[in-house]
């Protein structure tokens, strides 16, 4: 039996970006994952330590987010292998990042991708 697990608006603040001054000044950023994963024992058991950890998902999340990259698309990679390392159990994640309040010369809420592996 397959389970999803939904982290929604994890917000964190970077410095990726592709301009410098990105890089140096930072924005803020909201990721958001689905994760799927082979149910195995954990509802059976009530096994929390056979599980896909969320507390330790946002933690692996977190020190991806305090990688400088150029591209959002990059980030949303790292994430995925990374959280995919932690988990074998897991079968795909779904990681969207976006970009709020992204430097366009105009008013946009946001910018995102999204990547699935």
């Amino acid at each position: 039996m397959l389970y999803t697990i939904h982290l929604q608006d994890m917000e964190f603040r970077a410095n990726h970006g592709c301009y410098d001054l990105e890089q140096m000044v930072g924005n803020r950023f909201n990721v958001e994952l689905v994760i799927t994963a082979h149910l195995g024992e954990v509802a059976d058991k009530d096994a929390v330590e056979l599980a896909v950890n969320y507390l330790t998902v946002y933690e692996v999340v977190r020190e991806q987010m305090r990688v400088t990259q150029r591209t959002i698309e990059r980030v949303a990679q790292n994430i995925i292998v990374a959280v995919k390392e932690h988990f074998p159990q897991i079968i795909e994640v779904e990681c969207t990042v976006a970009k709020l309040a992204p430097p366009l010369g105009g008013k946009v809420g946001r910018v995102s991708v999204t990547l699935r592996g």
